[in-house]
C-alpha cells in the first residue's frame, strides 16, 4: 500500500485506545460487549474534555451537567455526533452516555481499521457462511498494554490517557480478562480501583484540563457503571 492510499489522521483518540485495548487478539472479539457502549461513551467524553470542548458544571443543577465550550477547530468526525447532542442543551452524564454510546462501536472500529491497527479478515463460519474476523494490524495495542501494565504492576504514575483507559477497564470489570498480558492480583485490583476513583497521582492531575477530565470521567463512571448495578 502506498502512502497516497493511507488515510491521514491526527493523534489517535482516547476512545480508539480503549477499543484497541479491549480487543482480544486470540479470539478476535471485544471484551465487555455487554456494557461496551458505556465504556466508549465515557472515553468519548474524555476526548471532548481533552480538546476543551465540554466541561462538567456541578453547581447549576441537582446533578452535574455537561456543557459545551467554544472551540476554534472542527471536531473529529467520530466525536462530532456526541458533541452535537450535548450542544442541544446541558445534559446529565447518564443521559449523554445512554444517548451517544450505542452508536460508537462501528465508527471506532472503522477508524482502527483505517489506521491499520486492526484488520478485517474474511472467512467462512462452519465452512459455509461468509464471515469477517478482526485481527491485529500493528503493534500499537502492545504499546498500550505495556503502559497499562507499568502503572498497575510497577506503580508508575499514569499519564491522563492511560489513567482514563485504566479507569474505564476497571469499572467495566474487564481487567481480569487481561491476565495473560497484565498479571491479575489483589494489588492490581486495588491500584485500578484507586485510579477509577480519580487517584491518578500528582503528575497526572497537575493541569487544569486533566483535573476537569478527572471530574468528567469519575462522574461518567458513577453514572454509567455504579448506578445500573445498584
Amino acid at each position: 500500500m502506498n502512502d497516497a492510499t493511507v488515510p491521514a489522521f491526527d493523534e489517535p483518540l482516547l476512545v480508539e485506545d480503549v477499543m484497541l485495548l479491549l480487543f482480544q487478539p486470540a479470539t478476535g472479539s471485544i471484551a465487555g460487549e455487554n456494557i461496551l457502549f458505556y465504556v466508549l461513551a465515557g472515553a468519548t467524553l474524555g476526548d471532548l474534555t481533552r480538546q476543551e470542548r465540554i466541561e462538567l458544571r456541578e453547581a447549576d443543577a441537582p446533578t452535574p451537567r455537561i456543557h459545551t465550550l467554544n472551540a476554534a477547530t472542527a471536531p473529529d468526525p467520530v466525536l462530532l455526533p456526541g458533541l452535537e447532542y450535548i450542544e442541544q442543551k446541558p445534559r446529565a452524564v447518564q443521559t449523554v452516555l445512554a444517548a451517544i454510546g450505542p452508536n460508537l462501536r462501528a465508527p471506532v472500529l472503522d477508524r482502527l481499521v483505517e489506521r491499520g491497527d486492526l484488520t478485517r479478515e474474511k472467512g467462512k463460519t462452519l465452512g459455509i457462511f461468509p464471515s469477517t474476523k478482526l485481527a491485529l494490524g500493528s503493534d500499537r495495542r502492545a504499546v498500550l498494554i505495556e503502559r497499562v501494565r507499568s502503572v498497575l504492576t510497577d506503580g508508575e504514575t499514569p499519564d491522563a490517557r492511560t489513567a482514563v483507559s485504566i479507569a474505564l477497564l476497571s469499572a467495566s470489570g474487564t481487567l481480569p480478562q487481561f491476565d495473560g498480558e497484565i498479571p491479575w492480583s489483589g494489588d492490581v485490583y486495588t491500584r485500578a480501583k484507586a485510579i477509577e476513583r480519580g487517584d491518578w497521582g500528582a503528575a497526572a492531575a497537575s493541569e487544569a484540563v486533566t483535573r476537569t477530565m478527572t471530574a468528567v470521567i469519575t462522574n461518567a463512571l458513577i453514572a454509567g457503571f455504579v448506578q445500573p448495578r445498584s
